[in-house]
């Protein structure tokens, strides 16, 4: 095998889609600037226990692990940065009131999350702390959609859901942790024979209440079924309370609900949504409450937020134009330089052809020309 083949789920981006790339993330981190939020930038790599402590084994398992050799301490590569994020709020910032951050850089995963997936997404995301109430729920959502929005994304639609079902539920009986995961596996995945399988020990209106969440999935109807077939506790009845507040507010969008959807991260732990969209194999955001993130760090208050792969979406919207650019020739002379430098300072993008490669074609589309007419540098179209 030849040493400069990459691993598997791992590529190199070129010019065309490494721009696409850029472009996006501009416009996503100055999309949260517009709502408030400020950027952080967390580092790539940090002690082991601080990425992994609360945060459930799915995160361990993703997580690149090594030693450092100044400390001979454990270290991993992140593979999801709302945890960094959690720390930053409760040991550097130490906020009273409300905490608005953003963040858009790498993160590692040991296995793709998808068959043709990366394995090393560039996550974009956004998160408050310090707010219990549901305008925050809101406020994420809506800046979720409007960051797809503006990377083009058409077709988009939210689906909802909320842990605390799946809580209330198992409330008051004991499972291991293990039999708790291949629980909410179970319920992802709708495999009622497992399911069935799964309950068996638990009281009945536990087993009866699991089972019916396989069939709880569509429109706004099952929120009513929901109400009706589920054990009405106060958790429940708050959980599905919140969801329809948070549908309703969604000015068109469409909107379905899977109560039985528990993926992604187990710090989780109210309302929680995914956006999907056409060409998209996965959930292009996923989302939502998790106020015990930063509990570990000894600062325990409310938090919400979400995160996308700016590549995944990079992938199911057309390219972007290029930006038209400027053709220059090189020479030494004061006044063309000084012309380039003129056109540069003002948003130009201008290539200066290189000795010997006048017929050669680059990267950029050049729709005019800077030539010298009557001792003047003036820009002339191509």
């Amino acid at each position: 095998m030849s040493a400069w083949v990459l691993p598997d789920h791992i590529a190199d981006v070129l010019p065309s889609g490494a721009r696409h790339i850029e472009e996006l993330r501009r416009d996503l981190l100055d999309t949260a600037r517009g709502y408030g939020y400020e950027l952080v930038m967390p580092p790539l790599l940090e002690h082991l226990e601080s990425l992994l402590t609360g945060t459930g084994e799915a995160l361990d398992l993703q997580t690149f692990k090594l030693v450092d050799q100044l400390s001979g301490r454990m270290m991993g590569l992140r593979a999801d940065t709302t945890p960094q994020v959690a720390r930053i709020d409760a040991h550097l910032l130490n906020r009273r009131g409300v905490t608005r951050l953003c963040y858009c850089g790498p993160v590692l995963h040991t296995r793709p999350a998808q068959p043709h997936a990366t394995r090393e997404p560039l996550q974009f995301g956004a998160e408050i702390y310090g707010h219990a109430g549901l305008e925050a729920d809101l406020e994420v959502l809506s800046l979720a959609l409007d960051s797809l929005k503006v990377a083009q994304v058409s077709g988009i639609s939210v689906d909802m859901a909320d842990a605390r079902i799946v809580q209330s539920l198992l409330a008051g009986t004991e499972l291991s942790g293990e039999r708790l995961a291949d629980l909410h596996a179970a319920l992802a995945a709708k495999d009622g024979p497992a399911l069935a399988e799964l309950t068996r020990p638990l009281p009945t209106a536990a087993r009866e209440g699991l089972q019916a969440l396989v069939q709880l999935y569509g429109d706004e109807k099952v929120l009513l079924e929901a109400e009706k077939v589920l054990e009405p506790t106060p958790l429940l009845k708050n959980a599905l309370s919140n969801l329809k507040w948070l549908s309703s507010h969604l000015d068109g969008t469409p909107v379905t609900f899977d109560l039985a959807d528990l993926r992604g991260y187990a710090y989780y732990s109210g309302a929680r949504f995914a956006v999907y969209a056409p060409g998209a194999s996965d959930a292009l955001v996923r989302g939502g409450r998790y106020d015990e993130v930063g509990a570990v760090f000894g600062r325990n208050r409310p938090a919400v937020g979400f995160s996308l792969d700016v590549k995944a979406v990079v992938d199911v919207v057309a390219a972007r134009p290029l930006k038209a650019a400027v053709r220059a020739p090189w020479g030494e002379g004061g006044d063309l330089r000084a012309a380039i430098a003129v056109l540069r300072a003002a948003g130009e993008t201008v290539v200066c052809v290189l000795p010997g490669h006048e017929s050669e074609i680059d990267e950029f589309h050049c729709d005019r020309e800077l030539v010298n007419s009557a001792g003047q540098w003036l820009v002339q179209t191509i």
